[in-house]
């Protein structure tokens, strides 16, 4: 859940979340030595008037200037197809959820399960309880095993929605007529929020997304309540 004045990403609850922020961070440090170095071949040319006549026409340092970047592309692609290829990898689901947007709720399909799915409403900021947070609560929170392969299934029945829940480091577009896939794991229980991410009409920010993810035994005992 993010805080107030918060500038970082939010704690990572997925082994593809810690990726990104691995990534993100291997990424921020190249591009700050990048801007410290050109910063500080800036100062030096505004600081002195001296002139370097070998270094003014030299094929090494043209060589240099165009082989780093190139190596510099590399540190960055690398990691990032890595983590592209983690993120479209589809193993054996141990779940699967089926999940509709509409204007402007989300409705679930426990696909394993017969006669298992309900739509989840934002709940008004007239019946929020004290503690409850403006415009993230749900009356039907979507209730998910940890440490467990889960497949969502996500599509939409009017217009275009998008499916975000930044702690799991998951998001993939709601499209009328086409069915997309996305797996999600988390290493830890917990409540964890996300929204609505695509512009979908005067109430796109009232389509919070509530995932409560609980150990199996306690999915389990969820399950017999709703069955």
């Amino acid at each position: 859940m993010a805080c107030p004045v918060q500038l970082g990403f939010q704690d990572a609850a997925s082994p593809i979340m810690e990726e990104l922020l691995y990534f993100h961070d291997h990424t921020l440090m190249i591009v700050f030595l990048i801007s410290s170095l050109v910063l500080y071949i800036i100062s030096l040319m505004l600081s002195t008037e001296l002139t370097h006549t070998s270094t003014v026409d030299a094929q090494e340092v043209e060589t240099v200037w165009t082989i780093l970047p190139a190596v510099i592309l590399i540190l960055i692609a690398l990691p990032s197809l890595r983590i592209l290829y983690m993120m479209d990898e589809i193993t054996t689901p141990s779940l699967t959820v089926k999940t509709l947007g509409h204007q402007w709720y989300w409705s679930y399909e426990y696909t394993d399960y017969e006669n298992l799915c309900f739509d989840s409403y934002m709940i008004p900021l007239s019946d929020l309880k004290p503690g409850d947070l403006r415009l993230l609560e749900v009356d039907n929170r979507v209730t998910l095993p940890t440490e467990m392969s889960i497949r969502m299934l996500v599509s939409s029945e009017d217009v275009l929605h998008s499916w975000t829940v930044p702690p799991l480091g998951v998001k993939t577009d709601a499209i009328p007529g086409r069915l997309n896939q996305i797996t999600l794991m988390t290493s830890r229980p917990g409540i964890y929020y996300g929204q609505c991410s695509e512009i979908c009409g005067a109430n796109h920010s009232f389509m919070p997304i509530v995932l409560e993810l609980v150990p199996l035994k306690h999915f389990e005992e969820w399950l017999l309540n709703m069955l």
